[in-house]
């Protein structure tokens, strides 16, 4: 059902990625910037990400001995030194989210953002990330471009793919770690009336279970699978205890590779370099124009 599948190392079967985006209260403070700082609930549900999920996460991780990669905006960062001190000792990566969660589309001189968040990695992680996923998926050309310029490997905000892809820009290339809605815990479990989104939430096994159904179908069929989830969503409790069971099982039974997707991206530099695999490449832009815009 894949074309052109990834050879994974050692004969794996299928890439894993438990990403999450530790977005902390940055959704309130981008959303409601006039009076956020009074907003104690969105504060405090916000909040619980760094404090207590992201621990259990750790925990969880070091138990079974698998490394993962975390996106955190730039203000989360500086707001939250020691989430991302425990993020980085476990052995996990950090890769660039914006600053504070502001979308790229909609806010101006992205460029500044951008930068403003580069400035907090060099800080408090030690340099420039190797990837970047943009804030609500919305990566325009502008980003694009500014990751090539600062050397960044990958990207994590497109969907045209079921496996990772190349990209290529008149300005240089990466690699796509792949996204999609079906994988990310937002639709299942977020109820955030101050930003504008109001689903129903599922009870954990019901909210979880289209994942497994995600990956069982990536097994199948020698790919890629990655969950896009968030610490205060997804840590909670009785969520990630349906994880934490879910990682045991699948360590124990399938044939899969944990890997951060650095990793991925240097397994991939790897196989291409060695003539093993050609991917599949993207061209950028898509289009230059507006498409049906009349003045």
């Amino acid at each position: 059902m894949i074309s052109n599948p990834v050879p994974w190392p050692n004969g794996a079967r299928c890439a894993c990625v438990i990403s999450f985006d530790m977005d902390a209260d940055s959704l309130i403070h981008i959303a409601r910037s006039k009076d956020s700082h009074d907003r104690l609930y969105p504060i405090s549900m916000g909040r619980y990400g760094p404090t207590v999920a992201v621990p259990r996460i750790l925990e969880t991780y070091r138990r079974l001995g698998i490394k993962q990669s975390f996106f955190v905006p730039g203000w989360c960062i500086e707001t939250y030194p020691d989430a991302v001190e425990a993020i980085l000792t476990g052995g996990h990566e950090i890769g660039h989210h914006g600053y504070l969660h502001e979308d790229p589309i909609d806010a101006p001189d992205q460029s500044a953002w951008f930068e403003k968040a580069l400035e907090a990695h060099h800080k408090y992680c030690g340099g420039t990330p190797s990837g970047y996923r943009a804030p609500v998926y919305n990566i325009n050309q502008e980003v694009l471009d500014l990751l090539v310029e600062h050397g960044f490997r990958y990207d994590s905000s497109m969907m045209a793919d079921d496996i990772p892809y190349r990209i290529e820009t008149s300005k240089g290339q990466l690699w796509e770690m792949p996204v999609h809605w079906g994988t990310d815990d937002w639709p299942p479990f977020a109820h955030y009336s101050e930003i504008g989104y109001m689903m129903p939430v599922a009870g954990p096994s019901k909210g979880l279970s289209g994942f497994w159904e995600e990956f069982d179908a990536a097994y199948d069929a020698g790919g890629f699978f990655m969950l896009i989830v968030h610490p205060f969503l997804t840590g909670r409790l009785a969520r990630w205890k349906h994880v934490e069971t879910w990682l045991e099982e699948t360590l124990n039974t399938k044939d899969v590779w944990f890997a951060r997707l650095d990793e991925i991206a240097d397994h991939l530099d790897q196989v291409v370099a060695s003539g093993a695999y050609v991917p599949r490449r993207e061209v950028l832009p898509y289009y230059t124009a507006p498409i049906g815009h009349t003045e």
